[in-house]
């Protein structure tokens, strides 16, 4: 079972990915990164991307539909899978972690458009969630 630091580097095996954080969305912190920051500055980018992934997460209308054979949604679920965020050069990925406890925190993998696999990125990173280990 991988840590941060392990997960965030498989991250960057990924083609064309150019940085990763793991990042807690209630406090906008960076509990791990690795390569570039979009703009350069890390703690910036995580708390910009906590603003987005805390916009999502906090949404009703984004939430999966409760499963009626499992009696209602899991409170250790996080409300949203992940955030796919595009523009003329860039992905940015967001998946957010399910652990046993309730948490707070998401994958923010930055993928350069003209080299990354976005379909590739979302496979491998829902993968990486659910090995990652924390605390």
């Amino acid at each position: 079972m991988p840590g941060i630091d392990e997960c965030l580097l498989e991250a960057m095996r990924l083609p064309g990915a150019r940085g990763a954080a793991l990042v807690d969305w209630t406090s906008g912190l960076a509990l791990g990164s690795v390569g570039e920051a979009p703009g350069g500055d890390r703690e910036a980018s995580a708390a910009e991307a906590a603003e987005l992934a805390r916009l999502a997460a906090e949404q009703g209308v984004f939430a999966a539909a409760p499963d009626p054979e499992e009696g209602g949604a899991d409170t250790a679920d996080p409300p949203v899978e992940d955030l796919i965020i595009s523009n003329r050069d860039s992905y940015h990925v967001l998946w957010f972690v399910r652990t046993s406890f309730e948490s707070s925190v998401f994958l923010h993998l930055w993928l350069a458009r003209a080299d990354g696999n976005l379909a590739l990125a979302r496979i491998r990173l829902g993968e990486m969630a659910g090995q990652l280990v924390l605390g």
